[in-house]
């Protein structure tokens, strides 16, 4: 699950951030590998993620972003047996705890606001042991390094993301990986 996330992000760092359904076959028309599903209920998420596989991208869902589901365990296993994303994306710890008993891909979102987010943060990230942290906003390099150096997890970078040169800037600090809805940067 994690070599193939992370090679999918190597062929290209850009993952497409679909936060609106009108976006999506702009986003499988694009050069991104891997999709972060921002949007979604109950009635689609299926379809969505069939639609996704057809054009071998990967997705993976934000399951607290979701309608019709609640954030719990039960919800978590349905996507799971059901749907069958390649993995999800959540800010609760203990859904990456449960995500993981599942074999599922884990992606822990944290909001970087100031300090004391930042040590809750990477007390989080030891505590739960994702497989791959995204940080917002994603043009804080300083943090990226910090994060990537104390947990030696793989950093996507998302949120603010506005040109090319927050792109390049999020990846020589260390991400691995930049998630944006802006479509143009999809093209980069």
């Amino acid at each position: 699950m994690k070599d193939k996330f992370l090679e999918k992000v190597y062929l290209n760092p850009i993952i497409a951030a679909v936060n609106d359904i009108s976006m999506l076959d702009k986003a499988l028309k694009s050069p991104c590998e891997v999709i972060f599903l921002l949007t979604g209920s109950i009635f689609n998420l299926q379809d969505i993620v069939e639609k996704v596989r057809l054009k071998d991208k990967n997705v993976y869902i934000h399951i607290d972003l979701l309608d019709g589901f609640s954030r719990d365990v039960t919800a978590l296993r349905y996507i799971c047996e059901n749907v069958k994303p390649d993995g999800i994306i959540t800010t609760k710890s203990n859904l990456i705890k449960h995500a993981k008993e599942l074999n599922m891909f884990t992606i822990q979102r944290l909001f970087m606001l100031d300090s004391l987010s930042l040590q809750s943060g990477v007390k989080s990230i030891r505590v739960t042991r994702p497989d791959a942290v995204e940080i917002l906003p994603g043009i804080m390099g300083k943090v990226i390094k910090f994060i990537h150096e104390e947990t030696k997890k793989p950093i996507i970078a998302g949120g603010l993301i506005e040109d090319k040169e927050d792109v390049i800037s999020s990846l020589k600090s260390g991400a691995v990986g930049i998630s944006t809805s802006n479509a143009e940067i999809w093209y980069m």
